[in-house]
C-alpha cells in the first residue's frame, strides 16, 4: 500500500530520515507499520532538529516539498495565489499514485487537500481534524469550510474523518476518535501524592496567548495566598515566555514559580507523575495531548471549557473546568485543596477513564482504518 499524507505541519531532513513536530510524527509512525510505502507532501523549511521533533521511522518515504503559505497580508497572499497551482498539481499526482489518502486538518494544506479529494471519490481516504470540531466554535473561515467538504458525503466519498469527541449533525463520515501517548506495557502503579508539602501545578504547551500561561500564573499568584507550599513549573516556549517571566518577576513569584522550556517527553512523563496538576487554560483546543496525559498518570487537570474537554473531565468528576474568570477560578481549586479526599476521588476517576484510551488500543484502531 502507499500511503499519502499531505500536510501543513513543517519537515526537516537529517543524514538518517526526515522529521517533524514529535507528537504528530509519533502517531505517523504508527499508521506507517502497516504501509509498504508512504509519500508525504508537506513544507520541508525545518534546519536543525530540537527537543521537539523526531525522525519517522520507515524505509519507504518519498517527500513531496511543497511551499507553506498563508493569507494573513497582502503580500502573502500574493505569494499564496503564485504557489497554489503548483501546489495543486503536486498533491494530486500524489493522491494519483497513491492507494490510500491521508489528510491532516485543520491548515491551509489540508484545505487544498480537502477540495482535491473530490476528484478520487473511490480512493479509501481517511482525515484527520486535530483541532475543536464545534460547529459553533469561533475559528476562521476556511476551519468552517474544510469541516464542511468533509462532513459532506456527496463531495467526501469513501473517507472517515477522525475528530475528537461526541458531536450532533455530524454524517456518516465522521468517527469519534483519540490520540494516545502511551502502551500498555508503559503503565506504572500510580504515585501517591500528599497535599502535607509542596503542592506541585505543571503547565505544559506552548507559550501563546492562545494557551494563556499567563492566566496560569495569576491563578498560582491567587492560590499563593492561601498556600505558601503551592508551586508551577512551566514547561514550553513560545512567544509569551518574556511577558511570562517579566510577570514572575514583577510580582515577585521566583520561589513559586519556575520556567523550565522545552523538554523531551520521556522528562515530562516523570513530571505528570510527581505533580499534582496540570494546568491548560487554553482559548481552543483539538484532542488536549497534556491533558489526557496528565490523567494518565494521576496528575489531576484543570481545564477550560474547549473542544471534547468537558467531556473528557465528565462534568469534573475527573478534574475542575475552568470559567477563566480568575475569583472564581481561584476559589474553585482552593476548595479542592482543602479536600484531599475529593481530590483522590477524581484522580483514580481520571486514571481508570485515560488508561482506556493506550497505543495498543489506538493502533487496532488504524489497523480497522486501513482494512489490515
Amino acid at each position: 500500500m502507499t500511503f499519502c499524507i499531505v500536510t501543513h505541519v513543517p519537515h526537516g531532513k537529517n543524514e538518517l530520515s526526515f522529521f517533524a513536530y514529535a507528537p504528530y510524527v509519533w502517531e505517523m509512525n504508527i499508521w506507517f507499520k502497516h504501509t509498504d510505502r508512504v509519500t508525504i507532501v508537506a513544507p520541508l523549511n525545518l534546519k536543525k532538529k530540537t527537543d521537539i521533533e523526531i525522525d519517522y521511522l520507515h524505509d519507504n518515504i518519498s517527500f513531496v516539498k511543497v511551499e507553506g503559505f498563508n493569507v494573513l497580508s497582502v503580500k502573502s497572499s500574493i505569494k499564496a495565489l503564485i504557489n497554489l497551482p503548483k501546489i495543486s498539481i503536486k498533491i494530486f499526482m500524489a493522491m494519483k499514485n497513491a492507494d490510500h489518502i491521508h489528510l491532516r486538518c485543520p491548515g491551509n494544506m489540508g484545505l487544498i487537500g480537502c477540495l482535491i479529494q473530490i476528484l478520487f471519490p473511490s480512493k479509501p481516504k481517511t482525515a484527520k481534524y486535530a483541532g475543536n470540531w464545534d460547529m459553533n466554535a469561533k475559528q476562521p473561515f476556511s476551519y468552517k469550510i474544510q469541516k464542511w467538504i468533509l462532513n459532506n458525503t456527496f463531495l467526501t466519498r469513501n473517507m472517515k474523518v477522525l475528530v475528537y469527541g461526541e458531536w450532533e449533525n455530524t454524517s456518516k463520515n465522521i468517527k469519534p476518535f483519540f490520540t494516545a501517548s502511551y502502551s500498555e506495557s508503559e503503565k506504572e502503579p500510580i504515585v501517591e501524592r500528599s497535599f502535607e508539602n509542596e503542592i506541585r501545578f505543571m503547565f505544559v504547551g506552548t507559550l501563546s496567548n492562545g494557551k494563556q500561561p499567563l492566566y496560569a500564573v495569576k491563578m498560582i499568584e491567587q492560590l499563593i495566598k492561601f498556600n505558601s507550599k503551592i508551586s508551577l513549573s512551566i514547561f514550553g516556549n513560545g512567544l509569551e515566555k518574556q511577558n511570562v517571566l517579566d510577570y514572575i518577576e514583577e510580582k515577585k513569584l521566583t520561589s513559586n514559580v519556575f520556567f523550565i522550556g522545552n523538554k523531551p517527553q520521556e522528562e515530562i512523563k516523570k513530571e505528570y507523575q510527581k505533580n499534582h496538576f496540570v494546568i491548560l487554560p487554553s482559548l481552543s483546543e483539538g484532542w488536549p495531548k497534556v491533558v489526557a496525559e496528565g490523567m494518565f498518570w494521576g496528575c489531576l487537570p484543570i481545564a477550560t471549557r474547549v473542544s471534547c474537554v468537558p467531556n473528557m473531565l465528565a462534568n469534573e468528576e475527573r478534574g475542575l473546568l475552568l470559567e477563566l474568570d480568575l475569583e472564581k477560578d481561584v476559589i474553585k481549586i482552593n476548595t479542592l485543596l482543602l479536600d484531599f479526599d475529593e481530590y483522590k476521588r477524581k484522580v483514580a476517576n481520571a486514571v481508570e477513564w485515560s488508561r482506556k484510551y493506550t497505543l495498543d488500543s489506538f493502533e487496532n484502531e488504524i489497523k480497522k482504518l486501513l482494512n489490515k
